[in-house]
């Protein structure tokens, strides 16, 4: 399993049809304290590029967009608890959700983690 990013900050894990989403440290950094996150409905469709979840700071509200085509098949419970975990932990424990990603999905703008560092810099 390779990692990818989006120009948007957020980071994929793909096994097979099935990817994870968060947001990278840079985004969390960027946003501050997590106090809130609002997690799409399971068995919702989501389209590459639009917003699938919603996470508020104390800064501001910022959607978490899909980096793929895909039905959400799960979504990190935790979350709604405990957002503090995206700022200790947004690039593992701190995932948002798991879409069941549809065949042939356009990956060709996603970034390896080089490209990504070059942009967050």
């Amino acid at each position: 399993m390779e990692r990818k990013y989006t120009a948007d900050h957020e980071w994929i894990d793909r096994e097979g049809d099935v990817a994870t989403v968060g947001i990278t440290n840079f985004a969390q950094q960027q946003l501050g304290e997590i106090v809130f996150v609002d997690l799409p409905a399971i068995g919702r469709q989501v389209k590459k590029g639009e917003a699938a979840a919603v996470v508020e700071s104390v800064k501001a509200a910022s959607e978490i967009l899909s980096p793929l085509d895909g039905e959400v098949i799960a979504v990190n419970e935790s979350l709604s608890a405990d957002p503090g975990k995206i700022n200790t932990d947004s690039e593992g424990d701190g995932w948002f959700f798991k879409i069941k990603v549809v065949e042939n999905a356009d990956v060709t703008d996603l970034l390896d983690k080089a490209a990504y560092d070059k942009l967050a810099l």
